[in-house]
């Protein structure tokens, strides 16, 4: 079962409920056309036995289910060298559901805000309770298990950071970061200060609910009232435990065709948590799943701190203090990583064992090599 089975069978039917953006629009286009002939591609053969078997092109799309494994495996190999050999901390900071309308409304505004707001929080206590500067890796995922919109930050933080004017490493507590009570006021606090800037930018001036000169203001009170969530989990010990957890989060998309249980004419059931599931109308699935395609040009994933490419010489003073941090793997080319991934070499045939030689595929939608 392939999510881009269910985009080709119903795309027409949500575009003619929903208007969708440039992005979405975009999105489905590349998830409908990823792996065909569509996008061209090539025939492995098989020397000695004389089978073939088509293999096409992908769209690389970020919000493509079939397109992130690679891109997974790629991006953890370059952060390897930057990781140090520190314990590390999962802390998630939640956007409230009284601003998930505005999220949805102006969502690179919000997201950034969300990101500075969880940022300078972050190290804002480093510099208050350890004197010293965190690194931190900030990931945005904007969905929860059945497809529903919650806007919300994966940060894996060093247990300590690096103090410059002590010239060493200041340890957090072995189990405890910070004061998750104290943590979400601040990050409350910052958050509503980067959306009132944003509100005297002009960022939100078609927002049904501004047209009242009060609107703004309402809305800041209510989202003030209620305690905001921020969760923080035990550490890791290991940083090669940190970037195999690291490396789930960084690249999935919404749902992955792995959790598709049945595609019927009317109706998908897929998995959600803890043995549920959920099911809906196709058109209901894929508007759900659109509510997650980011801006163009939106970086989800942001390293701050020690991890910001500004400090790589207070990193690398770090680590040494620290150890010697992981060693960068080999470059590997796709085909190399995909073995090393799945356990398949494709330069030999799967029948016979022979070599396989491959011959390039034009894209269906090329014009002729040849002119008539």
């Amino acid at each position: 079962m392939d999510i881009a089975d269910i985009v080709r069978a119903h795309r027409g039917a949500l575009e003619s409920i929903h208007c969708l953006t440039r992005e979405q629009k975009r999105v489905l286009t590349d998830i409908a056309q990823c792996r065909t002939a569509v996008l061209g591609g090539h025939v492995d053969r098989c020397a000695r036995c004389g089978h073939e078997h088509p293999a096409y092109n992908s769209c690389r799309n970020r919000h493509c289910p079939k397109c992130q494994a690679l891109a997974q495996e790629q991006w953890i190999e370059a952060r390897r060298a930057r990781m140090l050999d520190t314990g590390h901390f999962h802390v998630v900071f939640t956007l409230p559901a009284e601003l998930r309308p505005l999220a949805a409304f102006a969502p690179r505004v919000v997201y950034d805000a969300l990101f500075a707001a969880a940022q300078r929080t972050l190290l804002e206590f480093g510099r208050r309770r350890l004197h010293a500067t965190l690194g931190a890796t900030l990931v945005l995922h904007t969905w929860t298990r059945d497809l529903r919109f919650h806007p919300h930050i994966h940060a894996i933080v060093t247990a300590g950071g690096w103090s410059t004017q002590r010239a060493r490493w200041c340890p957090t507590h072995r189990r405890f970061l910070f004061p998750v009570t104290a943590v979400a006021r601040v990050f409350r606090a910052k958050m509503l200060q980067q959306l009132n800037d944003a509100h005297r930018a002009h960022d939100f001036d078609r927002f049904d609910d501004f047209v009242d000169p009060e609107g703004f203001s309402r809305l800041m009170q209510r989202a003030a009232r209620p305690a905001w969530n921020v969760y923080a989990k035990a550490p890791f010990a290991k940083a090669g435990h940190v970037l195999a957890y690291l490396g789930r989060y960084t690249h999935r998309v919404g749902i992955a065709n792995s959790r598709l249980l049945a595609v019927r004419e009317h109706a998908v059931t897929f998995r959600t948590k803890n043995g549920r599931t959920e099911t809906l109308s196709p058109v209901a699935f894929l508007r759900r799943f659109v509510r997650h395609v980011l801006p163009d040009g939106l970086h989800k994933i942001r390293h701050v701190g020690l991890y910001a490419s500004a400090s790589a010489k207070t990193r690398k003073r770090a680590a040494t203090h620290l150890g010697r941090p992981a060693r960068r793997s080999p470059r590997l080319d796709w085909r190399a990583r995909l073995a090393a991934l799945t356990g398949r070499d494709l330069g030999i045939c799967p029948h016979c064992g022979g070599p396989l030689s491959s011959v390039a595929v034009p894209r269906s939608r090329d014009p002729p090599r040849v002119a008539a």
